[in-house]
């Protein structure tokens, strides 16, 4: 497996790295992270077709750009991957804000399922999905327990709109889910967050699906804000600094939920990923070194996958409030992860609105929210 690297700014294209013997006719995948103003663009587009003529060119928008071991902002990173033995098929669903997002996710699964399948990347707009529903649907077709991962794409802070392409400029309402094959290739993959629970477990009361109205009998929106104390006047953009952790049993399975929007009218509160009645929920706030710590666990973690050998390629999806609550600290949790990689792992990703990974090997995927999720690749 071989890969290059490329990085717009506002000069233009640069070529970052490139391993040896790289062949951009010989690529068969790009992937490409960056705001949507540059990976809408015709021209943008054009020129990584151009570059990688036999590719398929996968883009989303960001809350900010992963490449090697730094943090960009209004920027673009392409990472174009070159198979010896294994290969890959890429496919797109255009939906609007009424589609279902458990029968968006069965239809890709659908779509990419064969014997040799070894994993799944998806790369969904993130600005009206229901990701716990999309993830439900792509499980209810894997039989099979291919690792299923990837990422919402981002807007930066603004929660207005978000751009992800297959084969053309990004746009609007676009879902990704490329394929893996071949028994050569080795993907490994892990999830952790680094947050601080806080006051008393609480019991979600009402809810309807990724909408929570009530806790413990009380109107979700006026607890939380009690909790919120100065910060409430920031939202919905504050409650990025204070996730609700939730579990739905008695496993120790623990999901992070982050507040995408609220409905004042009606006082509810409007998550990335459902909230269902009887789930017990706390508050979490930021823990600085335990979030930079958690990269390098997610990190080591994917190695239980894939063995002692450092990955060809790690694509990190990283939660946009892991990066408001990090500023100018953000990078630390990316070189974090580098570290763990080594000098020879191409490293990759973004900042999203919500991550998709298992928990550990041979699990369902889940959607996530303030993690930083890994994917690395290892051809042998």
């Amino acid at each position: 497996m071989k890969t290059a690297q490329l990085h717009y700014q506002s000069s233009g294209w640069k070529n970052e790295s490139s391993s040896l013997g790289f062949s951009e006719e010989n690529a068969q995948l790009v992937l490409v992270f960056g705001s949507g103003e540059i990976i809408s663009q015709d021209e943008v587009f054009n020129y990584l077709k151009s570059r990688f003529p036999n590719a398929d060119i996968v883009s989303s928008s960001t809350s900010g750009e992963i490449l090697n071991d730094q943090v960009y902002d209004d920027t673009a990173v392409a990472t174009a991957i070159q198979f010896e033995k294994s290969t890959t098929r890429s496919i797109a669903i255009n939906i609007s804000k009424d589609v279902n997002s458990f029968e968006t996710g069965s239809a890709l699964m659908q779509s990419l399922l064969e014997d040799n399948l070894v994993a799944v990347l998806v790369i969904s707009e993130g600005s009206f999905i229901n990701g716990s529903e999309l993830v439900n649907g792509l499980n209810a077709e894997n039989k099979m327990g291919i690792p299923v991962t990837g990422g919402l794409a981002g807007d930066a802070a603004r929660f207005f709109k978000t751009y992800v392409g297959l084969n053309e400029p990004a746009s609007e309402g676009n879902i990704v889910a490329i394929g893996f094959y071949g028994n050569s290739l080795s993907v490994g993959h892990s999830s952790f967050g680094g947050w601080d629970e806080f006051g008393k477990e609480r019991i979600i009361s009402k809810s309807d699906k990724n909408i929570l109205y009530e806790i413990d009998g009380r109107n979700a929106l006026e607890l939380y804000k009690e909790y919120l104390g100065p910060y409430v006047d920031e939202l919905p953009g504050s409650a990025l600094l204070f996730p609700l952790c939730m579990r739905t049993d008695d496993s120790g399975k623990n999901l992070v939920r982050t507040i995408l929007n609220i409905d004042e009218e009606k006082q509810a509160m409007i998550f990335a990923g459902n909230m269902p009645e009887g789930s017990k929920v706390r508050l979490m706030k930021a823990n600085f070194e335990k979030i930079i710590d958690g990269s390098s666990v997610a990190a080591k973690k994917t190695f239980e996958k894939t063995g002692t050998q450092s990955p060809d390629l790690a694509i990190l999806i990283s939660c946009v409030g892991r990066k408001l609550i990090l500023q100018e600290r953000t990078s630390e949790e990316v070189v974090a992860a580098k570290n763990i990689f080594g000098l020879n792992t191409s490293v990759t990703g973004f900042y999203s609105y919500g991550e998709l990974s298992p928990f550990n090997p041979n699990s369902n995927c889940e959607l996530h929210n303030q993690t930083m999720t890994i994917t690395t690749f290892l051809e042998t």
